[in-house]
């Protein structure tokens, strides 16, 4: 069995339900394949069982003229490689709203799960600033936010670290 590839944007997408153990025959490739992707993807035809191979390597966005991630939801970027590894070779995950990919150190961050209060709150000094426009954004105070932000709930929040220094950051929104 040929082994998944490393997204570095996305490098626990099988523990997070993004790429899912299925058997499937995958559109681009034409090959059977024993694992399948599970997120969204923006291109005119409607196309599911995407293998992890054919993102990885940018056939799928290729072929389909799609993206994983719409680049208009990322935070600014200047290098275009970047972007398009992004938006084109690398799964997405999913969100209640829009999915938004964070950055750091001029460059993407890479997505770490799906949280709540509880699991960030070792990373609440260094979320400092997310969490405060976090608050602003939805009009809460820290009580608030904590009592709604539960991982699974209707306030999701979507965890990322900086590939280069380790901070994290952290997006939320709502169902």
């Amino acid at each position: 069995m040929e082994e998944l590839p490393h997204f570095k944007y996305n490098p626990d997408a099988l523990k997070h339900g993004i790429i899912k153990k299925e058997s499937i025959t995958c559109p681009v490739c034409q090959q059977d394949r024993e694992y399948v992707y599970d997120g969204p993807f923006f291109s005119v035809e409607d196309v599911n069982d995407i293998c992890p191979w054919c993102i990885h390597d940018g056939r799928a966005a290729k072929k389909y003229d799609g993206t994983f991630i719409d680049g208009a939801s990322a935070e600014d970027m200047e290098d275009d490689e970047k972007i398009n590894e992004l938006t084109k070779r690398t799964p997405s995950y999913t969100g209640w709203q829009q999915e938004h990919w964070l950055s750091h150190c001029d460059d993407f961050c890479a997505f770490k799960g799906y949280v709540g209060w509880k699991e960030i709150k070792p990373f609440k000094d260094e979320l400092e600033d997310d969490l405060e426009q976090i608050m602003d954004d939805f009009d809460y105070e820290e009580d608030e936010l904590k009592e709604n932000l539960v991982n699974g709930s209707g306030m999701q929040g979507y965890l990322f670290e900086c590939l280069h220094c380790g901070q994290h950051r952290l997006h939320v929104d709502i169902e």
